[in-house]
This record gives C-alpha cells, structure tokens and sequence, in this order.
C-alpha cells in the first residue's frame, strides 16, 4: 500500500491488492474481476450497487473498507475547452486534474500524489511539499470525473499533474492497468503516458514492464548547473546517468521516449543551453517536447519568446532531433501545475 492511502480505502489497492482482498475473505479469485468491473468499468460510489456479488460478501467489503468517491470542489473552463479541476479525496485532501480536448480526442492529466517532494522551481505544487501518495483508484476517479463531465470517453491519460509518479511506482502502475484494462476504462496501452523528472532506476524498472505504455521524461535543461537549479528533487542523478537510462530504455522497451523542456527566459533558452541540448540527445532515440512555461506568481520566471521557440525547434530538427512544440492550453485559467489548489489554499 503507498503511503498515507490508509484513508483510501479499496481505492489504494491495485488489481493484486484485489485478489488478496477476496481470497482474504474466503472468495473465489474471480471476485476481483468483479469487483474490479464494478470499481473501474462502471465507477459505482457504494458496495450495494455491486449487484451480481452476494449480499454477504457485499456487507463484509462495506464492514472492512470503506468506498470513497473523489467531488469537483471547483472547476474552471478556458476559452480554448480546456477544463481545470480542483477535486478532493478521501481524507479531505485535493488534486489537481487537466481535461484537454481536441477533435475527437480528450486527454486526462491527472495527479498521482497530494503535493510532490520534487521541489521544481516553475512548479507551484512543491511549494507544500508532499502531503501523501495516491492509491491506484483515487487516480483512476479523476479520468472518470472528466470523462462524466464532458459527457465522453477519454482517449488519451497522462499522469503529469501534481506528484512525481515513480516516487509511488506501484501505485501508479496499479491505476495504468485498471486504465488501460477491458474492465476498467479500456484504454490502449500507447494512449497512457507517465512523466517523470528523471527517476533512472524506475525508468530501467518501467522499461521492462510488458504493457506498451508511453515515457516522458522532464529534462528542462541539458546543463547540470541549470538543471540543479530548476529541479533539486533530482541533483544527485546526474545528466549523463540519465542519458544512459533513456539509452537502455530505448533499447529495451523499443519505444521512443519524449523530453519535456519547458522555456524559460534567459534561463535555459540561451545559445549554450541550446547546444548542451543538442549534445544530449544526439545519436539517442528521443522526441523533445519544447513548451512554453506557465508563470507562477511564486517565480520570477518568464516564458522564453515565441521567435526564441521556434529557434530551438528549428534548431534541433536541422540536428535530426524529432521535436515538436506543445500548444499552449488554458492560459486563462490557472494553468502553471498546483496554481488551483495552492490559490485555494490562500
């Protein structure tokens, strides 16, 4: 069990924790699929509504643990369709969770812990610092709530909001399964993105994961003493370890890992950080994701131009780097990671 999800109740238990679950309770093992099909695929909010499971069995699950549901405590809608939710867990704790549409596609970012202990100095939600991780369901309630409040079926999850994911590993492997499972929200493996700012032996170990699910590493600078800076959660790993990860990754998994770079003026937009980058990723199997930063009223952080952008992106495909450049979503609302719950904090 993660940590601090006692207060989760059968939310904190991935499809492993399910199984012992009925087998604890003298059942046989296809209650897990069961209850897993009445958690996952229909999302219900009581034990009763579990209606092919035997009312006793019904009793003894309500008597062990309890079945909470994640609310909307406060929502914001961009001009672009981008929808920003503030919704609370069990324990009274609140996350934060992105819905982005486009077309016909509509991608989730949701959260995988309650504040992060990564410290990254653009992001408003290590201000805080870690409150608790996340169990596998309370992840799984956020793409549900988006997807009910939009009336559609989410396509695409990615765990990037608050939290750094492969500091609670098992559980956010739990909730990409009940994801991308049948009888949970069925979603394809390559549609399932994890981010992470660069946590080297949960890269080795999520390679080697069987399911087709998509990396994505925050990399943000391609200097050391840069990269220190904007992100001292992960100092003591260094670039070089790092590249030699995404290397094996590569190598392993067959799968072409993406590297967020957010902008940041006279930071890490200058000609030397340029070159670093190019350096960095030269003769590996990457894409980088350049993005224009999201200010916080708690950083004097500004974004790099949109001339300085485009030089970067032009930059690194004439060095045969694949890049593309995120478009900028809910620039009107509180769009930088944490800003809604920390305003709410206030």
């Amino acid at each position: 069990m993660a940590r601090g999800t006692d207060v989760a109740g059968i939310k904190a238990l991935d499809r492993a924790g399910l199984e012992r679950l009925v087998a604890d309770l003298g059942q046989p093992r296809f209650r897990s699929g069961q209850l897993e099909r009445w958690l996952y695929g229909r999302g219900v909010r009581s034990y009763a509504e579990m209606t092919n499971l035997p009312a006793g069995l019904r009793d003894e699950l309500a008597d062990r643990l309890a079945l909470p549901s994640a609310t909307v405590v406060k929502r914001q809608q961009s001009a672009d369709g981008t929808r920003k939710y503030l919704v609370e867990l069990a324990g009274g704790s609140t996350v934060e969770v992105v819905g982005l549409p486009s077309g016909e596609r509509l991608t989730v970012c949701f959260s995988t812990q309650v504040g992060c202990a990564m410290r990254c100095s653009f992001c408003a939600t290590g201000i805080g610092g870690l409150v608790r991780d996340l169990g596998p369901g309370e992840m799984v309630d956020q793409i549900r709530l988006v997807a009910d409040d939009f009336g559609r079926r989410v396509t695409n999850a990615v765990a990037m909001g608050q939290g750094e994911p492969f500091a609670n590993y098992d559980a956010v492997l739990g909730a990409l399964r009940f994801i991308n499972a049948p009888d949970g929200l069925g979603m394809g493996a390559r549609h399932i993105t994890v981010s992470t700012c660069g946590l080297t032996n949960e890269i080795a170990r999520f390679s080697r994961e069987p399911e087709q699910f998509t990396l994505a590493v925050s990399l943000h600078s391609a200097v050391q003493s840069t990269r220190d800076v904007l992100m001292p959660g992960v100092k003591a790993i260094g670039l070089p370890a790092l590249r030699k990860a995404l290397i094996s990754y590569a190598d392993i998994s067959g799968r072409r890992p993406s590297l967020e770079y957010a902008l940041i003026a006279g930071v890490n937009d200058t000609d030397a950080e340029l070159d670093a980058l190019v350096v960095f990723c030269r003769n590996i199997l990457v894409h980088v994701n350049l993005i224009p930063i999201n200010p916080i009223a708690e950083s004097t952080f500004a974004r790099s131009t949109a001339d300085r952008i485009r030089h970067f992106a032009d930059r690194l495909h004439f060095a045969g780097v694949e890049v593309s450049v995120r478009a900028e979503r809910g620039a009107d609302i509180d769009a930088a990671c944490g800003q809604l719950r920390q305003r709410q904090a206030q």
